[in-house]
């Protein structure tokens, strides 16, 4: 018998931060749903709210109180502009923050734009049991986040450890 897991499919809400794009021209929200398709995880569902916290937030607290999407993945809404409002949003919801997600995306960032990541406000943490990950609104900001971060940490089979195993356990008294 081998101990190696067996993989086990995540349900993952996509949100897509901004008050310009739509379905047709969404490439950052098509990177995500696209990755963790191919990584055998399921879409719970997809949406696009403006650059509006009040928005952002009611969308994520109904993901969050339901037992049926275990990530939250936002793109946009990250930066430093006025419009930007992404991590005041779901600050305020978290029960616990990872700081080390959003160092962890500008140190590698780094490596491919340099010094332009310190605009980057990405951040992650876990509500009700679900985590919440918010990437910058680009593609490549996505591609990183996913291929660097969030497709080891979101399969059950890496090792050392991973946040996938911890999901049964996060709402632990």
């Amino acid at each position: 018998m081998s101990s190696e897991k067996a993989f086990l499919s995540l349900n993952i809400a996509i949100m897509t931060v901004s008050d310009t794009r739509t379905e047709a021209n969404d490439t950052s929200g098509k990177v995500l749903t696209q990755r963790l398709s191919d990584a055998g995880h399921q879409l719970a569902e997809k949406v696009i709210v403006p650059d509006n916290i009040y928005k952002i937030r009611e969308a994520v607290s109904r993901w969050i109180a339901s037992d049926s999407v275990e990530v939250v993945i936002t793109t946009g809404g990250t930066g430093v502009t006025g419009r930007d409002g992404t991590p005041e949003a779901i600050q305020p919801l978290l029960d616990k923050q990872i700081e080390g997600f959003g160092e962890l995306f500008r140190w590698i960032s780094f490596q491919e734009i340099k010094t332009s990541t310190v605009q980057s406000r990405a951040l992650a943490g876990v509500a009700n049991g679900t985590y919440i990950f918010c990437l910058p609104g680009s593609s490549g900001a996505c591609r990183t986040g996913w291929d660097h971060i969030l497709q080891d940490q979101l399969d059950v089979r890496h090792r050392p450890c991973n946040f996938a195993e911890l999901i049964p356990r996060l709402k632990e008294a």
